[in-house]
């Protein structure tokens, strides 16, 4: 088993879920885009890279997964289904541990995210609350099949505080 470089990124700013509209379909607000897209390229600043990004099939996941790709040039951008609501952490770390890749990022949800970052550190049932556009970073020396340390959760408030 090799090292793994995950970050989980909870998706950027979206609209709210209007009465006729279905959540799965809420995008990213014009701002919650710009926000975000400024917060990446400030990330790669600080050696922010990656090689392969998964999302949720949600729409605003989707957006903030393609705002990575953009900035980061990633050359892969996945979609699964176990990184929607009520995320899957054996199903996306098993398919994940298959794609052999050193720098992965997933795209999903709170809470969700949130219990993604305590499962990847080895403690399942700590409360880790990631405001939107709020990326972890794990170090995983043995690939995802043990805890990982933490090295740093980031939201995209410091690029307003380093302004």
């Amino acid at each position: 088993m090799f090292p793994t470089q995950l970050y989980i990124i909870r998706h950027a700013w979206a609209e709210e879920c209007g009465p006729d509209q279905d959540d799965y379909d809420r995008r990213l607000t014009k701002k919650g885009r710009k926000r975000f897209e400024q917060f990446i390229r400030f990330m790669q600043g600080f050696g922010l890279e990656v090689d392969l990004i998964v999302t949720s099939p949600l729409v605003r996941t989707r957006e903030t997964a393609e705002i990575m790709v953009d900035v980061l040039k990633t050359p892969r951008l996945e979609i699964h289904d176990s990184l929607a609501p009520g995320s899957d952490w054996q199903e996306i770390a098993g398919w994940t541990t298959e794609e052999n890749v050193a720098k992965v990022a997933w795209v999903g949800h709170a809470p969700c995210v949130g219990r993604l970052v305590a499962r990847s550190i080895g403690d399942g049932n700590a409360a880790i609350r990631m405001q939107k556009g709020t990326i972890a970073s794990i170090c995983l020396d043995n690939g995802l099949s043990q805890p990982g340390e933490l090295q740093w959760l980031v939201t995209a408030q410091v690029i307003e505080a380093a302004v």
